[in-house]
């Protein structure tokens, strides 16, 4: 259904799990159409851009996190915890 958040962020799930970023990345952005505060799909497309090695765009889906999020926000803290582990990898790998 192109009209269900829900059912685009688990297909852009599924594509970036089976490789398929450019897939991934287009039921992510009709999901953040559809529902621009998807709490899951701002988490995974961030991490869908770690896998592209962009770190800007990862960064800016957390900073959506931040704004959107109450306290407890387990979608925000994984994609915190994505980037902190990119970026020590990355760090590492200099």
């Amino acid at each position: 259904d192109g009209r269900n958040a829900d059912i685009q962020n688990l297909l852009g799930y599924s594509y970036r799990n089976s490789g398929k970023l450019e897939l991934a990345f287009k039921h992510y952005e009709r999901a953040l159409q559809l529902n621009p505060k998807h709490l899951g799909a701002h988490e995974y497309i961030g991490e869908a851009y770690l896998m592209a090695k962009n770190l800007a765009k990862a960064e800016e889906h957390l900073a959506a996190l931040k704004r959107i999020c109450s306290r407890l926000c387990e979608e925000r803290d994984d994609l915190e915890k994505a980037i902190t582990e990119y970026r020590r990898r990355t760090a590492a790998s200099k």
